[in-house]
Parts: structure tokens; C-alpha cells; sequence
């Protein structure tokens, strides 16, 4: 439809929209102006590493997540505002399921969150006495079947009059591996949803030519900790043993893979620690009335997985110039305290951390990296770039591979948060997809020598800027330090230095009566 016939109505809807659009823009322009100087006259250390559209875009999206006094949206707008779902078009089918609620799967949850708290430190009465309080109960979980479809027009919508079932079968008919990602989409939690993922979904289902389980899972902080693990956990299990009105048929393990980009890694980390406990204690999960041992996944791949909710690691602060997530230690560290109320927020009873209870935020479910062993994990692959989370990141890869787990770890030269997501175009953004993919692919779809991840080995790379020039980190390392291997002198700390730095924040606050997490979409 062309614009001149366009309703009245609609044309002054779109003229409000953009003359809001102009209002928010109007005051970066003198940013804006002065990071295209500063590129161009190469002034600037971006400059050596993004192309200006990407400086200009991380500046620009940094100035929107910092906002201050009236232009700060409250927590229930914000979510109104990104649940807009403009409906699947282009090149992708999508399918949604609903899985039933088993509150067998928030019992077993529930087991595992007392079993993993730490015995004797100086906050285990707070953690216990914080999970005597009602937790999140089980519910239907919703999520998108989601494949590529080829030979259809860019903005081809999906058939009409079609059941999902029927969808669902026809995005069957081009699926050629066995590869199911259970995707988790990031968001700190809060904000997202599987619609804004779609395009990530399709270019995983194409470039591993299987298929991708996104999940909407509860968003807090109307639904806090653990509600969102709760539903990783029911939608994990739909896929190994499929409730009577499911359209898929069981899918073995060693064929899903969990995913996830910030947010999302962290779910996706959190599930794996459940099943290592479940599986080390024996312990089973009564899922749809039967009692169930649950196998792990085949692997697990993250893109800037979110694993300290403390944020205490000093790349949280340093990092902050590529970035565009708002550095913790800046004015809007406690941004989340002065945003307006609303039905939403503040919560009830009142806590400081928009996604969990203020003394469970060093939980070893929350912050997973401070869980104590991942020792019979499959592989996992995690990407990252010189944003906020980098040190935790590395800390994260480094840590599993001591623990005896295959890690593939990318690091990306001068790349902010989930790059890959906010420049999809980049020829950056097309080398991590590849990488994304490609461990996918090595783990699920190529036989191996019958060992789970038979075809992944451990690596550990550096990818440059602009060149995708690859440097091995392992070599990088080499002979620096009595004892150490090359890929350990990537931990920008030891396990002590992180659980101590971790411990004294988490004190300072309690103090405080503050924990102040900072957002990380």
C-alpha cells in the first residue's frame, strides 16, 4: 500500500510517531556530530576497530540506556514498548507451542537451589531463610518453532488459515538436520521476547540447516527468580518427552543444544548447573506424571552470556568506552530506583534487583560463575568482545576448561555486548554466526567418534577487527607462567580473586541494603 493511500488516520499516527522519533534524537545530534569528526580525523580508538556506523551506533544506543529525570521510561512501558510484535515475514517459518505447567519441574528446582546454596559462608542463612519464602510456581510455557524458509519473497508473510500444527509441518519439510537449539533470548530478564529474536532464530536454523525452540519465558520482575528457570527446565523437557498434544516427535539430547545471548546465556548456564546437580545427587524430575532422569544437552553455545549479576569484575568498568550498556559505576549504576512506579515496579516485598531476591543474587544459580563445578558438562562455546562482560567471559571459559569441559572461545577485537545482534550486516557479525553455528554444527550434525562433541576440540581465538584475522590465544599465552598453559593466563583472575571481590561487594551492599544490578539487555 502506498503512502497517498494511507487512512488519515494512520498517516497522523505515523507523523506522531516520527515527530516523537525527532524528539528523542534531537538531543544526541551534537554526539552524533562529534563522533563522525572524531572517526573520520581517526581521534578516536574506536576508529582502529568499527567502521562508523558501528561507533555511531553504540554511542547513540549507550546515550538511549542512559537516560536521566523525565525521559526514563518506567519498567511496565518499557516492556509494552519492545513486546510490540509486528508478526513472522520474510524468509522464516514460525510455529507456537505451549507447554503444560508440572509443578514436579518447580519441586525439582526448588531441590536444587537449597542443595547448590553454600555451606557456611557469610550469606547462607539469608540465602535459605530467602528460599522459605513462596517461590514462582510452574505455568504453560510458550515458545516458537522457528526454521528457515527458502524461496519466498523478503517480506512474504506466513500462510493464512494454517494451524500451528500444520506450520509446524510444513517448516518440517525443510529441516534436513537433527539439530534443535533451545533458545533463551536475553533482555537482563525484563525485556525481550522470542519476536525480537526472530531474526537470529532464522539465521541459526539456516546455517545449521535444523531447527530452533525459542522460549518466552516469564519476564520479571512481575515473575522473579526462579520462574524464568522454572520454564527453561519445562521447555528442555517437552522437547525429551513430548506432552500428548505436541507436534514434534522426542528428541534425543545429544541433539539440542542450549543457547542464548546475555541474559539468555546466563538461563541457559543456570539449566546446565540444575542437570549437573540433579544427575550428581540422582535425583529425578516428575515430569507429566512420570518420574524422570534427566540426560544432559549436547552442548551449549552463548554469545555474551551474562554470568555475574554483581558485576564485579573490572571490565564492568574499564570497558565501558565500547560499550554501549551504561558502566555499573557510573551515575546510573541504581537506574532501576528511580524509574517511575508503576503496577509492576517497585516489587512487593520491595527488593533493589529487578530479576531476583536481593540476597539470592550470588546464589550459584544466578551467578553461575560462582558455581563450583561444571566437571561432566558437554561442550560449550561462548563468544564475547571487549564489552563490559569480558572479563567474567573469559573468567567463565577458562574455568570450564579446567573443570575438563571442550570450550570453544571467541573473542572479538573491539566489539560491544551481543554484537552480532545489534550489527547483523557486519561482516563481524557474519564470522560469529559462522563460529555460533559452526560449533553447533560439530557438536550435533557431524559424526564424531561416538563421544558426545566427538568433532569439538577445544580453542581458544582471537578475532580482529575489520581482517577477521584469527589469534590463537593458546599460543598467545605460551610459556607466561610456571605451571600454566596458555589458555589459563586468558582468566583475567583466580577463582579466589573473583569469589573475593564477588563476597565484598555483595557485603558492601547488604550493608547498604542495596545490591543495585545494573540492566544487561
Amino acid at each position: 500500500m502506498s503512502y497517498s493511500n494511507t487512512p488519515a488516520s494512520a498517516k497522523a499516527s505515523m507523523s506522531s510517531e516520527n515527530l516523537r522519533l525527532l524528539a528523542v534524537l534531537a538531543p544526541k545530534i551534537p554526539m552524533m556530530l562529534k563522533t563522525t569528526l572524531f572517526h573520520v580525523l581517526h581521534l578516536s580508538e574506536q576508529s582502529k576497530y568499527l567502521d562508523l556506523k558501528e561507533e555511531l551506533t553504540v554511542n547513540v544506543v549507550r546515550a538511549f540506556l542512559t537516560p536521566s529525570g523525565k525521559s526514563l521510561f518506567s519498567i511496565s512501558a518499557t516492556q509494552k514498548f519492545l513486546a510490540k510484535d509486528p508478526g513472522p515475514s520474510g524468509r522464516i517459518w514460525v510455529s507456537t507451542y505451549v507447554a503444560p505447567a508440572d509443578e514436579g519441574v518447580a519441586k525439582a528446582i526448588t531441590a536444587a537451589l537449597i542443595g547448590l546454596v553454600p555451606k557456611n559462608a557469610p550469606a547462607t542463612e539469608d540465602m535459605l531463610a530467602a528460599l522459605k519464602q513462596e517461590l514462582a510456581p510452574s505455568a504453560p510455557v510458550e515458545a516458537e518453532w522457528t526454521g528457515y524458509r527458502a524461496g519466498v519473497a523478503d517480506d512474504a508473510k506466513l500462510p493464512s488459515g494454517m494451524s500451528q500444527r500444520a506450520l509446524y509441518d510444513e517448516m518440517m519439510k525443510e529441516v534436513s538436520a537433527p539439530s534443535t537449539v533451545l533458545y533463551f533470548h536475553g533482555g537482563a530478564y525484563w525485556l525481550m521476547d522470542p519476536a525480537t529474536h526472530r531474526p537470529l532464530a532464522k539465521k541459526l536454523a539456516k546455517l545449521t540447516k535444523g531447527r530452533v525452540y525459542s522460549v518466552r519465558y516469564r519476564l520479571s520482575p512481575k515473575h522473579a527468580f526462579p520462574a524464568a528457570l522454572i520454564d527453561a527446565m519445562v521447555s528442555y523437557l517437552a522437547l525429551l518427552y513430548p506432552p500428548e498434544d505436541a507436534f514434534h516427535a522426542p528428541v534425543e539430547a545429544k541433539d539440542i543444544i542450549f543457547s542464548g545471548d546475555s541474559a539468555g546465556g546466563n538461563l541457559s548456564l543456570s539449566l546446565l548447573q540444575t542437570l549437573l546437580y540433579l544427575q550428581r545427587n540422582n535425583l529425578t524430575v516428575t515430569w507429566q506424571g512420570e518420574s524422570r532422569h534427566v540426560p544432559l544437552p549436547g552442548g551449549v553455545a552463548l554469545n555474551s552470556p551474562w554470568t555475574d549479576l554483581t558485576h564485579s569484575s573490572p571490565s564492568c568498568d574499564e570497558n565501558a568506552s565500547w560499550d554501549y550498556l551504561p558502566a555499573p559505576l557510573s551515575k546510573n549504576y541504581h537506574i532501576d530506583s528511580i524509574r517511575p512506579e508503576c503496577e509492576i515496579w517497585p516489587a512487593n516485598p520491595p527488593r533493589r534487583s529487578v530479576y531476583v531476591d536481593d540476597h539470592l543474587c550470588d546464589h550459584p544459580l544466578v551467578t553461575v560463575l560462582l558455581a563450583e563445578s561444571w566437571k561432566g558438562s558437554p561442550p560449550v562455546y561462548i563468544c564475547t568482545g571487549w564489552e563490559l562482560l569480558a572479563d567474567e567471559n573469559k573468567y567463565m571459559a577458562v574455568k570450564l576448561r579446567k573443570d575438563g569441559v571442550k570450550v570453544v572461545f571467541e573473542e572479538y577485537e573491539g566489539m560491544p555486548h551481543c554484537f552480532a545482534l545489534i550489527f547483523p550486516e557486519s561482516k563481524g557479525a557474519r564470522r560469529c554466526l559462522t563460529g555460533w553455528s559452526g560449533f553447533i554444527n560439530r557438536v550435533v550434525n557431524e559424526k564424531g567418534d561416538g563421544e558426545k562433541g566427538g568433532q569439538v576440540e577445544s580453542e581458544f581465538k582471537r578475532i580482529r577487527a575489520k581482517t577477521l584475522e584469527e589469534v590463537d590465544l593458546e599460543g598467545e599465552g605460551e610459556g607466561e607462567g610456571e605451571g600454566q598453559e596458555g589458555w589459563m593466563k586468558i582468566a583475567p583472575y583466580s577463582e579466589e580473586e573473583i569469589r573475593r571481590r564477588i563476597g565484598e561487594r555483595m557485603r558492601r551492599a547488604r550493608e547498604e541494603g542495596v545490591v543495585g544490578i545494573v540492566a544487561k539487555l
